[in-house]
């Protein structure tokens, strides 16, 4: 069964994390059989697992790409995906979108053509991320960002993280402002979270430029190169950035923030524009 998208039309407002009462059902996470050690002893016990879904993507009827993701909005993913790699910067530039999920395939019909050779490089994703245009962005506006209205958003970003609170297993991040998250998104990978957040705001209309990025995962220099292109202005994130994503932060001015744990974190780049209060 092909799946249609809206493309064009504005979707209702609310997370892309949704509630398992609100889900489709090929896109629950389906609980398991397991045994669990616990007291000295096995038994049996039934585990929400999270769910996986490869999706062929076919742009103007060449494969562009296998994405691992999980099974959820993968309308999202795919606009978002095209809009981060460059192939699209505007809705009406799709013409058609359509998804199978029988078959795990995605058809998008794009108005323009696509390079006639494509490189694709492997990046760091979770399952090996796949990217066309990784370029280094150009410098950002310098603004200035309030500490504690990071730490709300990673706090809100928690609390929307439903599939992680659910079973764990699974990336979350999203894209807020002045302590207000505007849009979340869940995936397995990394990347994907952030390409559904990408494909949701141009859906929406929303304008990310200036937006805070939270996210529950590593923070790598093709993250960085896909913030920039939303024009984001700080990352945050529970865990560590490598090296590349501090140097690449450094550059463009991207606040970037790791190890962010309750009220705690670490500043990697540009610290003296994050502050205490609004003056």
């Amino acid at each position: 069964m092909t799946i249609p998208t809206n493309i064009g039309k504005t979707p209702p407002n609310h997370h892309s994390a949704k509630s398992p009462s609100q889900l489709e059902a090929g896109d629950r996470d389906l609980p398991l059989p397991i045994h669990r050690f616990q007291g000295g002893a096995l038994r049996s016990v039934w585990r929400q697992v999270p769910a996986e879904c490869p999706l062929r993507l076919y742009v103007n009827d060449r494969e562009l790409a296998t994405l691992i993701a999980s099974p959820h909005r993968l309308d999202l993913l795919i606009v978002g995906f095209l809009r981060l790699q460059g192939f699209i910067d505007r809705l009406e530039e799709i013409l058609t979108l359509g998804i199978c999920r029988e078959l795990g395939v995605a058809r998008v019909r794009l108005r323009g053509e696509l390079p006639a050779r494509l490189q694709p490089t492997v990046t760091s994703g979770c399952g090996g991320g796949v990217s066309f245009n990784l370029t280094t962005p150009v410098p950002l506006p310098l603004r200035r960002y309030l500490a504690g209205e990071v730490v709300a958003l990673m706090t809100e970003l928690d609390r929307a993280a439903e599939r992680y609170a659910d079973h764990g297993g699974i990336h979350s991040a999203g894209l807020g402002r002045n302590g207000k998250l505007l849009l979340a998104a869940e995936d397995l990978g990394r990347h994907n979270a952030i390409d559904r957040l990408a494909g949701e705001a141009l859906l929406r209309c929303l304008d990310p430029a200036g937006t805070m990025l939270v996210t529950s995962g590593r923070i790598s220099s093709e993250m960085v190169i896909k913030a920039a292109r939303l024009g984001v202005g700080l990352i945050a994130s529970r865990t560590a950035p490598t090296d590349a994503a501090v140097a690449l932060c450094s550059a463009v001015g991207i606040v970037l923030i790791g190890y962010l744990r309750g009220s705690r974190f670490e500043v990697f780049s540009h610290p003296e524009r994050l502050v205490q209060r609004r003056h």
